[in-house]
């Protein structure tokens, strides 16, 4: 169990923000040719159809995770990356839990990714498929290669009785979201933030 774990929406031009997704683009290109590498930079993560999700626990940024809308029905997972002192303690699977309620809760019925095939993307591979991803083919403009896997997931519907997630962007988090007791997500002041008690299975995640 992690103490005060937080998932809040993120600027990635922070410093620390900004640091960590530096480091998940070089492990993506020491892996994966350049020109099949898909690991966003900042530039990347402003664009406004992106939010991006920061997990933090006593002041420390241990992961990011980010959303990206493809279209009203169809999101994408990007910038999955744990620290690396914080890998096994369960960070990624919250933070994929996190997007995912995100997602189901705008209104997306499917969501997909792009991650590696060498063996350094093994746990997140292991990962997405824990969490129900299947492989499929590519989508959104990518291009069939050996050095990408495709994967993708359908999410139930929100209940009409469901709270539903405002529409929030990284380029302008005016409001961000915490989890009642009973799971129902609520908006509040734009400095609140989501208390999550993390799993505690192993992760490590990269991609995307």
């Amino acid at each position: 169990m992690i103490a005060d774990a937080q998932i809040a929406v993120d600027d990635p031009r922070e410093p620390d923000v900004r640091a960590l997704l530096e480091r998940h683009r070089t492990f993506a290109l020491a892996q994966t040719p350049p020109e099949h590498s898909f690991a966003l930079d900042v530039d990347g993560l402003l664009d406004p159809a992106i939010t991006l999700f920061s997990f933090r626990a006593e002041g420390s940024l241990l992961g990011v995770g980010a959303l990206k809308r493809l279209s009203p029905r169809h999101a994408e997972i990007k910038s999955m990356h744990t620290a690396e002192a914080a890998r096994g303690r369960g960070v990624a699977r919250t933070m994929l839990t996190h997007l995912l309620n995100v997602a189901r809760w705008q209104g997306f019925r499917r969501v997909s990714l792009e991650t590696g095939t060498t063996a350094a993307f093994a746990p997140a591979r292991a990962l997405y498929l824990s969490a129900g991803f299947i492989s499929c083919g590519p989508f959104a403009g990518y291009e069939p290669s050996e050095d990408n896997l495709f994967m993708t997931l359908e999410l139930p519907a929100a209940h009409d009785h469901d709270t539903a997630y405002p529409q929030l962007n990284s380029a302008a988090p005016h409001g961000t979201l915490t989890l009642s007791p009973n799971h129902c997500p609520l908006l509040v002041r734009r400095r609140d933030l989501i208390g999550l008690a993390p799993a505690r299975q192993p992760d490590e995640a990269g991609g995307g």
